[in-house]
């Protein structure tokens, strides 16, 4: 009986110790996975992301980042893919990193691990996407670093027009400097309130003449299911508009190509100085098409059917060549009531390209772009469709698409 009795001793101690050695080994790895994941958030912090989260399950590692470090998205998502593959990455579940704009997600990069892999992870070993599954779902309620909520940006657009509508002179021509007070105040929201200011006036009448109000906007994100983008707009446009505007973009599975429509009911009014004169005059413009991209040349086709603010209905078609600091496209439209028409236009990303935040002191710096577009048939009158948001451009539109910023992942 004593022997038996020892020998349950022997049996119980050894189960001890093995208990004892298995939660030694496992406590250092989890503190280490901790470890990593705070490393990495506080880095991506202290490089000026905003929003960061983080968390850790066994199926995979999720980060999430808001870019408004670099001017450029494209490149300011593969500084943060740079920071958290130098950080570590898991070796036996994936690792995703989500990318928002005003705590809205936008798409995702995820790297998966292959058994026995060995090579040095880069670019290519990345997938981009519109779809973020549920890692959202697990990730939404972690604690947020570095807040970008009542952060105030002070960007100045700087716009040229001109036009040529009279034999006896080549050109008239508008220059404007339009600083823009940009805040969020909640989870997708944009306030926009901008002042024009007129620097140089031939042709543009008495009223582009005077300093006045520009866009004054309230702008709203969500993400609905299957993966569809959305943005309402109150406020006052460009064209002397002021109303409410609804955009809604869809990819496909195959994300080259997209599904986009848009709506809107605004009014007809201008600014004279400070004062503002409408008139009971409303209209409803809309737009919906679809749209192809070419990852290999970063070119972009767009073909919309549209009606424009004097009610005309009509077809659309843009191509569009996207680089890193530039935008460049040609269009081609036909409406009813009017003579075809055509043109081109550009972008052009503004330094500094890098601006970081200091903590809830206002930023001051250039807008994400300036550009002109050339309407080649001189056409006064018709295909006119308000931008809803002084951001609003061909590069701006672009900021997201998942090819777009691969490639910049594989540097071409």
């Amino acid at each position: 009986m004593k022997n038996k009795s020892s020998s349950k001793g022997v049996l119980y101690r050894c189960l001890l110790y093995c208990i004892a050695i298995l939660l030694l080994v496992m406590i250092p790895l989890k503190s280490f996975s901790q470890s990593t994941g705070e490393l990495t958030t506080d880095s991506l912090v202290k490089m000026g992301f905003e929003n960061v989260r983080w968390t850790d399950t066994p199926e995979e590692r999720v980060y999430v980042v808001e870019n408004s470090a670099y001017k450029i998205q494209a490149l300011g998502i593969r500084k943060a893919v740079d920071i958290i593959q130098s950080m570590g990455l898991p070796k036996d579940k994936s690792c995703k990193l989500i990318v928002t704009n005003y705590n809205i997600p936008q798409v995702s990069l995820t790297y998966q691990p292959l058994a026995g892999d060995t090579t040095v992870v880069n670019g290519e070993d990345w997938k981009v996407s519109y779809d973020i599954g549920d890692s959202w779902d697990k990730v939404k309620k972690e604690k947020k670093k570095n807040s970008s909520l009542f952060k105030v940006d002070i960007l100045v657009y700087p716009q040229l027009y001109f036009k040529n509508y009279i034999i006896t002179q080549i050109y008239q021509a508008l220059l404007e400097f339009s600083p823009a007070v940009e805040v969020s105040l909640w989870p997708g929201m944009k306030f926009t309130g901008q002042i024009v200011f007129p620097v140089y006036n031939d042709g543009y009448g008495e009223t582009a003449g005077k300093i006045h109000p520009g866009y004054l906007t309230l702008a709203q994100k969500f993400r609905l299911p299957y993966n569809i983008q959305s943005t309402v707009t109150i406020g006052m446009f460009d064209y002397n508009t002021y109303g409410a505007d609804l955009n809604l973009f869809y990819p496909f599975k195959d994300e080259r190509f997209s599904l986009e429509g848009r709506i809107g009911y605004v009014g007809f009014g201008y600014w004279h100085g400070f004062k503002f004169r409408y008139n009971d005059k409303y209209t409803t413009y809309w737009s919906v098409g679809g749209n192809f991209y070419w990852p290999r040349y970063n070119t972009q086709f767009k073909l919309r059917a549209e009606q424009y603010l004097l009610k005309e209905k009509g077809v659309r078609f843009e191509m569009i060549r996207h680089f890193r600091y530039a935008s460049i496209g040609f269009y081609a439209v036909k409406a009813e009531h009017a003579n075809s028409n055509g043109g081109f236009k550009f972008i052009v990303a503004l330094p500094p390209y890098k601006y970081k935040r200091h903590k809830y002191i206002p930023r001051v710096s250039t807008s994400l772009g300036t550009g002109i577009t050339y309407n080649a048939g001189n056409e006064k009158y018709y295909y006119k469709m308000p931008y809803s948001n002084a951001s609003d451009n061909i590069m701006q539109q672009n900021s997201f698409n998942p090819y777009f910023i691969k490639s910049e992942l594989l540097n071409f």
